[in-house]
């Protein structure tokens, strides 16, 4: 049945599908539902995850569907972050709902040559000494399969995390959030509008063909509160905003507690876990549904590579190794705004607006939140005598054609970037992964912390594997470690 299963055919396991089908691995997608959810939660879309799909030349599918808001808020303060600051194509934040999103990624994924079985659920696995028998459930009966590896991409009640026995610690709920899909008659005027005083908080989206989202916290909900009617959101719109904006005809509402939790390792012998299925987030400002897209740039590359034989040792080891970090950091990122989006003391409204003003004032603070909500800032550690770059995310270079290092990305391997004339001597020689792409050539970019970087090789997720400042002789023999590294045949390379 191929080199890999996912379970969970959601944005995550579809895209990780893709990124494994460009790695050269088979992957089979089992999802329970027979039908699309055409109501989903997730609606925000962070200028990282852009970058991901313009690195594999998708972006124009997703961009043009969606609304572009060029701010985004941390605790739902007054004051938003400026997203015009970041280093990206992307300075933005994209208004897309998450079942779109899923119909496009699925359509490219199956495109690559995905299959994707709907209506079959998981319902157990054993692990072998060389791969994984799943057991599942399909509408004609069950059946079992032999795979090499599993990835469990099923949500936070993630029937494969409990069947690999991993663990999911965290905190329960003491806080309950709405939202409902809605039209209004009188919308705010802004494509984002959010209000908060002492009787709660309330935020407005519009989510296109005359829907709007709205959703809130009330200041005295518990974490078992009821979801509200109606008359309950139009009474609940007016005590925070003075208004319910002309609301009507209530098509969707859903609700969610503040409970986070973690899984303790993302790798368990040949099972892995990506997405909801390795972190519960409080959904503020939509993280969950990015950081579980990137969790499948990491692993697709990775997984892939071990699937075809030219890992380099240890290298699926580093999936947990550098996404469960980030996982940690997304998880204080959420609680913080968590404390700060569900009490209305006159303490924790004050404590709002200090914060809401040093966003406004102090631009180092607002830069900061944006480069770690928007994804950007996200860096994987380095070695030893490593180049100060490498871990983090490369920019999309601008190189002397007018090309960028994204479009480079495309086919999915690495890219060797020689802007001395002297590392791409060695690529045809030294040993190199598969699909490596070698551009010589010279950025036109002003960024100090590029300028003098003669070489380096860029990871298929956009991440830099290794960087010099070094010429001539010195430059090659780097090159050929490096390349080696990448390709399995040396020490230090993830």
């Amino acid at each position: 049945m191929g080199d890999v299963v996912i379970v969970g055919g959601g944005p995550t396991g579809l895209w990780l599908a893709a990124e494994l089908r460009l790695a050269g691995a088979g992957v089979t997608v089992l999802e329970r539902r027979t039908e699309r959810d055409t109501h989903s939660k997730g609606f925000t879309v962070h200028p990282r995850t852009m970058e991901l799909w313009a690195s594999r030349g998708v972006d124009k599918l997703f961009v043009p569907r969606g609304t572009q808001v060029p701010s985004s808020h941390f605790g739902l303060f007054d004051t938003r972050m400026d997203y015009g600051v970041l280093d990206t194509p992307f300075p933005y934040v994209l208004l897309l709902a998450q079942p779109t999103v899923e119909e496009l990624t699925e359509g490219y994924a199956r495109d690559l040559g995905v299959t994707v079985r709907r209506g079959h659920a998981f319902t157990g696995l054993t692990q072998t000494a060389d791969g994984v028998v799943v057991r599942a459930e399909a509408p004609d009966g069950p059946y079992s399969l032999e795979t090499g590896f599993v990835v469990g991409c099923d949500g936070v009640g993630s029937a494969v995390r409990a069947a690999a026995g991993i663990g999911f610690p965290g905190t329960e709920s003491t806080a309950y959030t709405w939202i409902a899909d809605v039209t209004l008659d009188d919308p705010p005027p802004v494509a984002y509008f959010q209000a908060t005083n002492e009787a709660g908080q309330v935020l407005v989206v519009p989510m296109g063909a005359g829907v709007h989202r709205v959703g809130g916290i009330d200041g005295d909900a518990g974490a078992d509160a009821a979801l509200p009617g109606e008359k309950e959101i139009r009474a609940r719109l007016v005590s925070v905003a003075g208004t319910d904006f002309g609301l009507r005809d209530v098509v969707w509402v859903s609700g969610t507690g503040t409970a986070s939790h973690l899984a303790d390792r993302y790798r368990d012998g040949r099972v892995l876990l990506a997405g909801d299925a390795a972190h519960r987030l409080f959904p503020a400002g939509g993280m969950g549904l990015n950081v579980g897209l990137q969790d499948a740039g990491n692993l697709g590359w990775k997984l892939g590579a071990t699937v075809r034989g030219w890992a380099p040792g240890g290298l699926l080891d580093t999936y947990h190794q550098e996404r469960h970090p980030v996982g940690a950091a997304t998880l204080r990122l959420t609680r913080g705004q968590t404390a700060l989006m569900t009490t209305f003391t006159p303490e924790s409204l004050a404590l709002r607006a200090v914060l809401n003003d040093a966003v406004g004032q102090v631009p180092q603070f607002s830069h900061h939140l944006a480069r770690q909500v928007s994804g950007i800032g996200v860096s994987y550690g380095r070695g030893p005598g490593d180049h100060p770059l490498v871990g983090t995310r490369a920019p999309d270079l601008r190189l002397s054609d007018g090309t960028g290092l994204f479009g480079l990305l495309v086919p999915g391997g690495y890219v060797l970037l020689d802007f001395a004339g002297a590392a791409s001597a060695v690529a045809g020689r030294a040993a190199a992964p598969p699909g490596l792409t070698v551009r010589r050539d010279r950025p036109v970019e002003s960024r100090a912390d590029w300028r003098p970087v003669r070489a380096a090789l860029i990871r298929p997720d956009g991440h830099v594997a290794w960087a010099s400042e070094t010429d001539g002789d010195a430059l090659r023999s780097e090159a050929a470690t490096a390349l080696a590294a990448a390709a399995g045949g040396g020490p230090g390379l993830p």
